[in-house]
């Protein structure tokens, strides 16, 4: 019996590999023999687990029609012959009642039979994806990824994905295995230490998760352009270095997240440079005498995690300054056509009226850019702003409200976590008013998630008619009363309706609409 002429490409990539001959006889080495199927044994060290059935089945019908068209190759061991290449050939062949098999007979040395047999069988179509993984891995110790990508015919960004789905922990390729879990997702998940992967599944419990999982993810993943800290400095933290260099940026694993995104995965590493960049922060604002603003409205301000920001700032000799506490001017961003396009996306805008809109951003960026460079003539001194989570931040002008003196200034002992029996008559009064606002704050939320609910029950979402000016200043007004007031964000939207105390609730929407503008609902949105 000879070979099939017609070897596919794959199939020549494998034999030309297979030719690691160590008496170099290639005549002999390609003479066929017809071996007995009871002198040759499958390989227990080959790389395939999975064999498909059906597939069997109709390769043992063809085989019992045509014979074994490619013959199978072997290494003789202790009187037997061992399956280097071809075990699927010798399955069917048996399913086919065959007595016989065509064989080459090959010699090889050291690790040269397990590295044929990993390339031959990742050259199938049908490589289930963590013995690809495993088998990828392996070769590893020896190429790198490129070489490992030539040999294959694979891209760099493919052979890296499976570099790192080789590290998923066994009890995660079980669901990989069995199509629960997908392969990008195996990837994502196998991005963490073994530790860390091991905690994801016994949170997930025994049945897969994916929504579940992909939470996980996200919650442990920390996109670095988006850091406090400058990503390429390697003395932030020397130990750990550059986060552009770090084997933990999902940007040096084959692009896991998307062409150059750089996604930290090792969180220790990044909450410790994150920390660093805090202190050195504080540090610059001693030094050079600028105002450190954490962006704490003091209605949250005994709220844990900001407790600890204050906390911190004053044990490092900070006088804490919140955001009630100072007038605040931020350098205005110039508007672009291309940034009002992306605001009004949802609007069937012509040329013209977007232009209008330019026109009206520009004029409002420099009134605000007046305001900003005479900021010093006005009283204002150089501050930072920074987010009391993420530690970003960006310089600003500030300038200390005057208050009187009977008005308390520290924080560190907030008024909503003492007693009634502790406070002094005004800060019981304080206390009082502040359940009532909480307690309407409630009622607000509650309302308003019942209006949403009537209109998703409505067609009214549906509609693609340009909402009017009174139903734009409606939205806006809710808005505000029920999301934006009770949620830090007042900062931004000072004196938004007006004197409220001297007007009546027709009054205050009937001179919020004279002076409305489209972008002040964009801004809330």
């Amino acid at each position: 019996m000879t070979t099939k002429a017609s070897t596919t490409k794959k199939r020549s990539r494998a034999k030309s590999t297979a030719k690691k001959e160590v008496n170099g006889n290639k005549s002999k080495a390609l003479q066929i023999q017809n071996l007995p199927l009871g002198k040759i044994k499958p390989d227990l060290e080959q790389p395939r687990k999975t064999f498909n059935d059906d597939a069997l089945q109709q390769l043992s019908e063809s085989i019992e029609k045509h014979g074994v068209l490619q013959p199978i190759t072997v290494r003789q061991l202790n009187g037997h012959y061992i399956i280097v290449m071809g075990e699927r050939r010798y399955r069917a062949s048996k399913l086919a009642g065959k007595k016989t098999v065509p064989c080459i007979v090959r010699t090889y040395e050291n690790n040269d039979v397990l590295e044929v047999q990993i390339i031959e069988n990742l050259q199938r179509q049908d490589v289930e994806p963590t013995e690809e993984a495993d088998a990828i891995a392996y070769l590893s110790e020896k190429y790198s990824p490129t070489e490992i990508a030539k040999r294959l015919g694979r891209t760099d960004n493919f052979i890296r994905q499976r570099l790192k789905l080789a590290g998923l922990i066994d009890g995660f390729k079980h669901f990989v295995r069995n199509g629960e879990m997908t392969i990008s997702l195996g990837v994502g998940v196998a991005l963490f230490e073994p530790e860390e992967q091991q905690m994801m599944l016994e949170t997930m419990g025994e049945d897969f998760n994916a929504h579940q999982i992909n939470r996980m993810i996200k919650d442990q993943t920390y996109y670095l352009e988006k850091a406090s800290f400058d990503v390429a400095d390697k003395k932030l933290v020397p130990k750990a270095g550059s986060c552009v260099e770090c084997p933990f940026n999902a940007a040096n694993q084959g692009n896991l997240f998307g062409e150059g995104k750089m996604v930290c995965t090792k969180a220790a590493c990044f909450e410790t440079k994150k920390s660093k960049s805090l202190l050195n922060l504080i540090e610059k604002s001693k030094k050079e005498n600028i105002l450190l603003i954490p962006e704490i409205r003091q209605y949250w301000a005994d709220d844990e995690n900001n407790q600890l920001i204050i906390s911190q700032l004053e044990k490092n000799g900070l006088k804490v300054y919140l955001l009630d506490d100072v007038e605040i001017i931020e350098n205005p961003i110039e508007p672009t056509i291309e940034g009002i396009k992306i605001e009004y996306q949802h609007y069937e805008y012509s040329e013209d009226e977007l232009k209008a809109e330019l026109d009206e951003a520009m004029q409002n960026h420099n009134e605000a850019l007046e305001e900003y460079n005479s900021a010093k003539e006005n009283g204002f001194v150089n501050g930072i702003l920074f987010h009391p989570e993420t530690y970003r931040n960006k310089e600003v002008f500030v300038k200390i409200i005057e208050k009187s003196k009977e008005k308390s200034t520290g924080y560190s002992a907030p008024l909503a976590n003492r007693k009634m029996a502790d406070c002094t008559p005004e800060e019981q009064i304080v206390k009082i008013n502040e359940r009532e606002i909480r307690k309407k704050q409630i009622e607000n939320n509650k309302q308003f998630e019942d209006v949403v609910q009537m209109i998703r029950e409505t067609k009214y979402i549906d509609t693609k008619k340009t909402l009017s000016t009174d139903e734009i200043v409606a939205f806006s007004i809710s808005l505000f009363e029920n999301n934006v007031d009770f949620m830090s964000q007042q900062k931004y939207f000072s004196k938004f309706l007006g004197d409220t105390s001297k007007m009546t609730k027709v009054e205050l929407v009937e001179n919020f609409k004279k002076k409305f503008k489209k972008e002040i609902f964009h801004k809330l949105i």
